[in-house]
């Protein structure tokens, strides 16, 4: 008979760990979500997903997109997202995990380097894990770091050099270097490749990430998911005419995926189009989140760039569940990180600030906070 004990064994060290994860039903003010615009709801998205199916549209694909999966709808989404984000051509992908999935285990060939920052979400990781290539971690935030690993790597004759990093960062909010790092990609002739999953639709210039700047350079590959700010799932790779060929040519994650709903890439498209057409949701987003950080100061490591991403680092993992449980108690929606996502000793509350919530919520919430902390 199959032996389940490893299975429940490991399930208690878990609990007794404060570390057993469940799920949880939505409740009590959102300050978890990574529905950062409050797009999931927004009429504009809606209509355009009824209009789609009043007219007939398929809610599921039917295949993959190399066999019956392919829509005119995700045609159109990567043509819009291409001229959106100024890059070459754009691939929709059902997930951000399984975007930056199929990137890394497609494009880096072997002897190939991937140098990537060692606070990396772990669907990049896992990506790099099944690439060819060989991998180096680098100190978060580093480019220096970065610039002496490629350099060893050239002397030891290092074919293409691929520097993995996400804009922001998802449990600590931070921000990274991309002005350096994509000076130093092009100075030592690498790709540069940017998990905009947190950026996306809130930081740079025009809302289209921290490369924004960048984008339309032949060695720069950007993903972007469509489940964060745009409020809807899936996600983007904007990257070079000839890359994107070849990762439908060759991205086993790709070819062998039934193709995401249509309905979906319909309303990506118009959450897109938003992000142009209501500017003042990422003000008023970064307004709010600058307010949530200068009330919550004393409780937040330091940093020289805020974003809507708030880590209150409380050490342990029982701190930071109790911490949680008395929030959501209290009607506050906010969660508890433990490793592995997070380093060991870090456990914390990731306050998330969105447009789901106004001032008069978020004082409430920092008052309560203070009581819990």
């Amino acid at each position: 008979m199959a032996d389940i004990s490893p299975y429940r064994k490991t399930l208690q060290q878990l609990s007794t760990l404060e570390r057993r994860r469940s799920l949880k039903p939505t409740a009590g003010f959102d300050f978890s979500s990574n529905d950062f615009l409050g797009l999931k709801n927004h009429p504009a998205v809606r209509m355009a997903v009824e209009h789609a199916l009043s007219d007939g549209m398929d809610l599921g694909s039917g295949g993959s997109r190399l066999l019956r999966g392919n829509h005119k709808a995700f045609e159109a989404l990567e043509q819009d997202a291409a001229s959106f984000f100024g890059a070459g051509a754009a691939l929709y992908m059902a997930s951000g995990f399984m975007a930056n999935f199929a990137l890394f285990s497609t494009l880096p060939q072997r002897g190939d380097v991937i140098l990537m920052d060692e606070l990396i979400h772990a669907s990049a990781k896992e990506g790099i894990r099944a690439s060819f290539a060989k991998s180096s971690k680098i100190a978060h935030n580093d480019a220096n770091a970065f610039e002496a690993e490629i350099k060893r790597w050239r002397e030891k004759g290092a074919k293409n050099i691929w520097l993995a990093v996400e804009s922001v960062y998802s449990m600590d909010g931070d921000k990274a270097p991309i002005a350096e790092l994509m000076a130093i990609a092009d100075q030592y002739g690498c790709f540069l490749v940017v998990d905009e999953a947190h950026a996306t639709g809130i930081q740079g210039p025009n809302g289209r990430g921290l490369a924004e700047p960048f984008e339309g350079r032949e060695n720069l590959i950007s993903m972007h998911t469509c489940g964060k700010a745009l409020g809807v799932s899936g996600a983007l790779i904007t990257m070079d005419a000839t890359l994107c060929d070849f990762m439908v040519n060759a991205s086993r994650a790709f070819i062998y995926t039934t193709a995401p709903s249509p309905v979906m890439a319909v309303a990506v498209r118009e959450a897109l189009a938003l992000v142009d057409r209501e500017p003042e949701r990422r003000k008023e987003l970064l307004a709010l989140a600058a307010k949530a950080k200068s009330r919550l100061v004393d409780y937040l490591p330091p940093s020289k760039d805020g974003s809507q991403i708030l880590p209150v680092i409380l050490g342990t993992d029982e701190k930071a569940v109790k911490a949680a449980d008395y929030m959501q108690a209290a009607g506050f929606d906010v969660r508890a990180v433990r490793p592995p996502t997070v380093p060991e000793g870090s456990a914390r509350l990731r306050v998330s600030i969105t447009l789901n919530i106004d001032e008069q919520i978020l004082d409430a919430f920092c008052g309560k906070l203070a009581d819990a902390l």
